[in-house]
């Protein structure tokens, strides 16, 4: 029997080329490793060859956030139909490659990175590149390298974006697992509603802070990301960096925690920037106003604005429920607006100052 080819990370027992599992680990992730090491040995049987899938990323002039991750393919002639991504349930069962090694390309600028566990690469490279949108090369294992893009915030802007997606700029009713389920797996990405209004709000908001850095916050799967980012497009929002996370177990829990992840990245992305203030838009079906309110108490010289959207009777019962956030402990001097639309919502924040009147009326359609 020919013996499959070994990657990097791929059927190399723990603690060889690949990350290393702890004994102290969760049973749940050393369950999983294993699951995963099985299906990617049968990959490589089959003839599968490892496929980088580029998230983009963002960044500032001293250096970028990278994030992709590596899977298992079958290798086609065609490079452009091996990259194709897949909808629904499929997107979930590509198995990912484990540490393996990824090559980044800028210009004359070379690095190595290495994944984790998930085969997810979410690292900061010391890559030069000047603000705006700028396109990587990565290429794992000698295979075709494919373009990643990444935003580069220039020090001079002092506004960004953060925004959540599932029910803020797309209806989804995420937080009922059923409906979660049948919206990751079943449903027809086409299907998807955007909450009406919010493509032009942010559209607005890059016109008034044209180069500001615009990062859609979401607990999503990053298999998800080829499906949010076509409805994204298809919707006419504008072009930003997504950050979603890995589902499953991790070193010491059964899942990841959603809340957390939020948390975790606005602190980042306040470490990171600490020049620039965030207009934050959410929803409040879910945790955004707890999480949005305890990021201004901590940071409140990070955040303009704090936008909630409303989710309509319909949508606040298939979702569970509305939160009810107490707004008396608030920063006071950080402007808080609520509507059930990204119309209600510009309205509320051309009255706070955060966005202009249009000029050709005193009104906001």
């Amino acid at each position: 029997m020919t013996t499959p080819p070994r990657y990097p990370g791929v059927v190399s027992p723990p603690g060889q080329n690949g990350p290393k599992v702890s004994a102290s680990s969760h049973r749940a992730a050393r369950i999983e490793d294993a699951w995963q090491a099985w299906r990617v040995r049968g990959r490589l049987r089959r003839g599968h060859a490892p496929l980088v899938v580029p998230f983009g990323g963002y960044g500032s002039p001293a250096g970028v956030r990278l994030l992709a991750r590596v899977l298992l393919a079958p290798r086609r002639p065609n490079a452009a139909r091996a990259r194709r991504t897949v909808r629904g349930w499929r997107s979930f069962i590509s198995a990912p490659v484990p540490g393996a090694t990824v090559i980044i390309a800028a210009g004359d600028q070379r690095f190595e990175v290495s994944a984790d566990r998930g085969g997810v690469i979410d690292k900061m490279v010391d890559i030069h590149l000047p603000p705006g949108w700028n396109e990587l090369l990565l290429q794992v294992n000698g295979e075709e390298a494919v373009p990643s893009s990444v935003f580069v915030a220039s020090e001079d802007h002092s506004i960004g974006v953060v925004c959540d997606i599932d029910d803020t700029v797309m209806v989804t009713a995420l937080p009922r697992p059923f409906l979660a389920a049948w919206n990751s797996f079943v449903r027809d990405e086409h299907a998807r509603r955007p909450v009406p209004g919010m493509a032009v709000l942010m559209e607005r908001i890059v016109r008034q802070y044209p180069g500001s850095p615009i990062i859609y916050l979401s607990t999503g799967a990053w298999n998800v990301y080829p499906t949010l980012t076509r409805f994204l497009t298809r919707h006419l929002y504008p072009h930003g960096s997504l950050l979603l996370t890995d589902w499953g177990p991790t070193h010491d829990r059964w899942f990841r925690s959603g809340q957390a992840h939020k948390r975790d990245n606005l602190r980042r992305l306040a470490a990171e920037f600490p020049h620039i203030r965030w207009i934050l838009i959410g929803d409040d079906g879910q945790h955004d106003e707890d999480i949005y309110a305890e990021f201004a108490r901590e940071f409140p010289d990070s955040v303009r604005a704090i936008a909630i959207r409303e989710l309509l009777t319909p949508e606040a019962l298939f979702a569970g429920g509305r939160s009810h956030h107490d707004r008396t402990h608030d920063p006071q001097q950080i402007p808080w607006v609520s509507a059930p639309n990204g119309a209600g919502l510009a309205t509320e924040f051309a009255k706070a100052d955060v966005l202009k009147q249009p000029a050709h009326s005193p009104h906001i359609e």
